[in-house]
C-alpha cells in the first residue's frame, strides 16, 4: 500500500465499516458516526508531530489492514495456554469479535461482566453514560477509528460497595495476518467497589496485524481498581493502545503494564484526578530486542489536593531495539499537598540498543512534594564484580542482574499465576548462553 497523504491511511482503516454501521442502539450509532466524522478530519501521526517524534509508524502505514469479515476460530486448547487460574470470569475476543464459546462468566449480584453488544438494558444505560467520555477521539486518530468500529467489547460494572476478589480476565487474541482489530474496554467501579482487571493481548497470527485498543476506567469515591495490561503480541504485530482513567475522591487506581511483543507498540496512559485524596500507582516494564520499538506515554493530572502518585517505568532493551518513555506529571493550581514521584530506569544489554526517556513535571501549586528521575545505562560494574567474586561466570552474573532488574516490576503484580508466567518469560528472554 502506498500512502498518498496522511488521510489515505485512515480512509483505508475505515473501509469495511458497513458490518457495524447499523448495529446497536441509536445512541451507539450516533457515537460511531461522530467518530467517523472526527476520523475524517484527523490525520495519522508521523515523526514530525512532537508527541510521536521518537516513534516512526512508517512500517505500519505501508501495510493495508482490514477488519476480519467473519469471526475466526481458534481451538480451546490454544486459549487455555493463556488462562489465568485465579480468574473466575474470562471474556475472549478473537480478532476483535466476542467468542461466547471461549468465554466464561461467573455471575454475581451487583457485578456485570459482559460483551458490550449483548448487555441488558440496565447495563446498556451504564455504557451510554460512560462510553467514549474519557477516550480522546477529538485529537487521536487511532481512538477515533476504534470508536468508529465500536460493537463488541468488554463491559465491567461493579455496583456500590461490591468487592470482586477474583481477577477478571479480558483476553484479546489475534489469529489472522493482515487484519485489524479494535478491542474496547469499559470499567466502571461505583462508590466503595473493588476489582482487579487483566487486559491480555496475545497473537498467534502468522504475519503482520494491527491491534488498535481503547480502554476507559471510572473509579468512583473510595473505590479501588487494580489493572494489569499485558502486551504479548507476535513480533510482527503493531499495537496501538489508549487507556484513560478517571479517579474520584479517595479512589485508588493501580496499574502494571508489561510490553513484551509487537514490532511497534505504543501505549498512551492518561490518569485524571477528579477529587481529593486519590492514590495512583503506575508500574511499567518493556522487555524488547531485535528491531522492536516500545513507546510508553503517560500523563498524570493532579487537579485536586492531597493526591498521591508513584510511577516506576523500566525497560530492558537488547539487539537493535528502541524504547521510548514520555511521562508527564501535571500539578494544577490548588492541588496542594500533592505527593508525586516518577522514576524511569533503563537497561541497555547491547551496543545497538537505544532508549529515549523524557520525564516531565509541571507544577502550578506551591505546597507539594514532587520528584522525578531517569537513568539509562548498562549493568553496573560493581554489581558484576561482586557476583563474579562469589564464583559466578560473567554470563551467569549478567543474566542474574538483568533478570533482577526486570523482576522488580513483575513481582508487584497482584495475580500469582501471572507473576509465575512472566518470570519464566523474563528468564527466557534475558538469558544468554555461556560461550563455548
Amino acid at each position: 500500500m502506498r500512502v498518498e497523504n496522511r488521510n489515505d491511511y485512515l480512509d483505508n482503516l475505515l473501509h469495511g465499516r458497513a458490518a457495524v454501521a447499523d448495529a446497536g442502539s441509536a445512541w451507539l450509532r450516533t457515537l460511531r458516526m461522530r467518530a467517523v466524522e472526527r476520523a475524517n478530519e484527523l490525520t495519522v501521526p508521523t515523526i514530525r508531530d512532537e508527541e510521536w517524534r521518537f516513534t516512526d509508524l512508517s512500517p505500519l502505514y505501508r501495510i493495508s489492514f482490514r477488519p476480519a469479515a467473519i469471526a475466526g476460530s481458534i481451538a480451546k486448547t490454544q486459549i487455555e495456554l493463556f488462562s489465568i487460574p485465579e480468574a473466575e470470569s474470562r471474556l475472549v475476543f478473537v480478532d476483535g469479535r466476542y467468542s461466547a464459546e471461549l468465554s466464561q462468566v461467573n455471575s454475581a449480584d451487583g457485578v456485570t461482566v459482559a460483551n458490550l453488544a449483548d448487555v441488558s438494558r440496565s447495563a446498556e444505560a451504564v455504557a451510554e453514560t460512560h462510553l467514549a467520555k474519557l477516550a480522546a477521539i477529538e485529537g487521536d486518530a487511532f481512538a477515533a477509528v476504534n470508536t468508529a468500529f465500536l460493537h463488541d467489547g468488554a463491559l465491567i460494572h461493579v455496583a456500590r460497595d461490591r468487592v470482586v476478589d477474583a481477577p477478571i480476565h479480558l483476553l484479546f487474541v489475534a489469529i489472522r495476518k493482515d487484519s485489524a482489530a479494535y478491542p474496547r474496554v469499559l470499567v466502571v467501579a461505583e462508590t466503595g467497589a473493588q476489582c482487579t482487571v487483566v487486559e491480555d493481548f496475545v497473537g498467534v497470527a502468522d504475519g503482520a496485524y494491527l491491534t488498535d485498543a481503547v480502554s476507559e476506567f471510572y473509579v468512583a469515591e473510595n473505590a479501588r481498581v487494580s489493572h494489569v495490561k499485558l502486551q504479548r503480541e507476535t513480533p510482527t504485530a503493531f499495537h496501538i493502545a489508549n487507556t484513560s482513567v478517571r479517579v474520584a475522591h479517595s479512589g485508588h487506581y493501580a496499574t502494571w503494564t508489561v510490553a513484551l511483543g509487537a514490532r511497534i507498540s505504543r501505549h498512551n496512559l492518561s490518569i485524571t484526578q477528579a477529587g481529593e485524596g486519590t492514590e495512583f500507582s503506575i508500574d511499567g516494564l518493556a522487555l524488547i530486542s531485535g528491531r522492536q520499538l516500545a513507546d510508553m506515554h503517560s500523563s498524570i493530572d493532579h487537579a485536586h489536593a492531597h493526591g498521591r502518585s508513584r510511577q516506576l517505568h523500566k525497560t530492558v532493551v537488547g539487539g537493535g531495539a528502541h524504547a521510548v518513555f514520555n511521562g508527564k506529571i501535571l500539578v494544577r493550581e490548588g492541588a496542594q499537598q500533592t505527593d508525586s514521584g516518577q522514576q524511569s530506569r533503563n537497561l541497555l544489554v547491547s551496543d545497538k540498543a537505544h532508549v529515549d526517556t523524557k520525564p516531565q513535571l509541571e507544577i502550578f501549586a506551591d505546597d507539594v512534594k514532587c520528584a522525578h528521575g531517569a537513568t539509562v545505562g548498562q549493568i553496573e560494574a560493581d554489581e558484576l564484580f561482586y557476583l563474579k567474586s562469589r564464583g559466578l561466570s560473567d554470563t551467569a552474573a549478567r543474566n542474574l542482574l538483568t533478570y533482577a532488574f526486570a523482576a522488580q516490576v513483575i513481582e508487584r503484580i497482584p495475580v500469582k499465576s501471572l507473576v509465575d508466567q512472566l518470570e519464566k518469560t523474563v528468564l527466557e528472554q534475558t538469558q544468554t548462553r555461556e560461550p563455548a
